[in-house]
């Protein structure tokens, strides 16, 4: 008996471009979770309204992940601990600070922490500051990790910290960020990459988890439905609370101002007492 011929929307649908894969980093995605019209204000908005000055905790953290970066730009030999002044010197971004005093307390105290954790560095790791990516049926991910680590035939992604507060047992589990690293680094390097771990350098601790293939996937599956949220959304409506006090839009959103304005130094008070 002959096959039934297809229907004009049968042919169309065999014929059709497949769906557009939404291009988004974890940032983008926790951005729309933390606050839909700061999403706006940073992706969407064009022109963007003018952001408030810079933070030095963005500057301090900058500084060392630069520094440890070019730690592995060196050659083996030369990564010794009294090369550290000179690579967090060359790394160091001054933007955000009170005054030259609180710049040279900050300094001190990070150039003490890296002194600290090279000791505990592998000599070389699969990448630093590395882009990977990987596609979803509905995303296009991509991000850049701090640092992967290979142990025992598995990758590690590990995550740099440098804020004041230490890390409790989940913030490693709940990472979406790096779960998303680990989906696309096992893509990529075609390895399994099941560990991931955040590093707080100011206290020496290290957050680590170690997901199942089913843990990663349902941060990807809930990172699908985000991206959809997206882009059903029209109004992208403001989500007051405290992280308006930290938010570089501040000044342009009405309802985040009702969150008390941070100085641009706040979050490194505690890091101007000298390291000891």
């Amino acid at each position: 008996m002959p096959s039934a011929k297809p229907d004009n929307e049968d042919q169309l649908a065999l014929f059709s471009p497949p769906p557009r894969l939404f291009s988004c980093t974890p940032s983008r995605i926790t951005t729309f979770e933390d606050c839909p019209r700061k999403y706006r204000y940073t992706y969407l908005d064009r022109p963007g309204p003018p952001k408030g000055p810079p933070w030095a905790h963005n500057s301090l953290g900058a500084s060392v992940h630069n520094a440890l970066k070019r730690w592995y730009d060196l050659p083996e030999r030369e990564r010794r601990p009294e090369v550290l002044p000179r690579l967090l010197s060359g790394a160091w971004v001054t933007d955000g600070y009170r005054d030259s005093a609180q710049v040279r307390a900050v300094y001190e105290r990070a150039l003490a922490w890296l002194t600290e954790y090279v000791t505990s560095l592998p000599e070389e790791p699969v990448g630093v500051e590395r882009t990977v990516a990987a596609k979803t049926a509905s995303l296009a991910l991509s991000g850049r990790v701090d640092r992967i680590d290979e142990r025992d035939g598995e990758l590690v992604i590990v995550d740099y910290k440098t804020g004041r507060t230490g890390l409790g047992p989940d913030d490693a589990r709940g990472s979406r960020a790096l779960a998303l690293y680990a989906y696309a680094a096992e893509r990529l390097f075609r390895k399994p990459c099941r560990t991931v771990e955040l590093h707080h350098l100011p206290s020496g601790q290290v957050a680590a988890h170690r997901h199942t293939p089913e843990s990663i996937e349902r941060h990807v599956r809930r990172s699908e439905e985000t991206v959809a949220d997206i882009q059903a959304e029209t109004a992208f409506e403001p989500r007051p609370g405290a992280l308006c006090s930290w938010c570089d839009f501040r000044a342009a959103c009405p309802a985040g101002q009702s969150a008390a304005q941070r100085e641009p130094w706040s979050a490194i008070e505690g890091y101007c007492a000298p390291a000891g």
